[in-house]
């Protein structure tokens, strides 16, 4: 390989620079930054806590005070168990000191999943299916058939399980009477 080889492409790499660390002083392109900064945050703790299955928390307030948070689970048991962990035992969550909307915000996501919890109960059970896609119909239908199946395994595997005992049982009653047999006799 020639020279002007290995500078073309030294050339055709994109070379990003550092954004230095410091306070930036429009507010506007500090807002921008944030959000987008924010979102990367969030994005990277998503992908951490999937990836490898941890518990994490994120809280963030802004310059303006507005609290932005993702967690894993809720951040009230990440916070416990965090303070837990560092020893304090005895010291519970205050929830006074969990910015109000914060609690209101979860109360919200709560009731909507305890909502598409009890809709996907009834579902299961062949109510509300007029509103459903063709699609997922058959995905309920195939959800059913899986749980119908591990349902009837477990039957199964219980009901063999009786039977080897019931056997166990009877071999133990049939040695039993023949030993009274040979006393009788005797």
């Amino acid at each position: 390989m020639n020279d002007e080889s290995n500078d073309c492409g030294k050339k055709s790499m994109k070379m990003r620079s550092k954004t230095p660390i410091k306070k930036i002083e429009n507010i506007a392109a500090r807002q921008v930054t944030f959000s987008k900064r924010r979102k990367g945050v969030f994005k990277k703790a998503y992908e951490l806590s999937t990836l490898c299955d941890a518990e994490i928390a994120v809280i963030v307030f802004s310059s303006s005070g507005k609290c932005h948070d993702f967690s894993s689970s809720r951040v009230t048991q990440v916070i416990q168990k965090y303070m837990r962990h560092k020893g304090n035992h005895s010291q519970q969550l205050d929830p006074s000191i969990i910015e109000p909307n914060l609690l209101e915000e979860h109360c919200v996501i709560l009731r909507k999943e305890f909502d598409r919890t009890n809709k996907e109960l009834s579902r299961m059970l062949g109510e509300d299916l007029e509103e459903l896609s063709i699609d997922e119909l058959r995905k309920l239908e195939r959800q059913i058939e899986l749980g119908y199946a591990r349902v009837s395994r477990t039957k199964d595997d219980q009901l063999q399980k009786v039977i080897v005992d019931l056997k166990r049982k009877e071999s133990t009653l049939l040695e039993d009477n023949k030993l009274l047999e040979r006393k009788v006799m005797l």
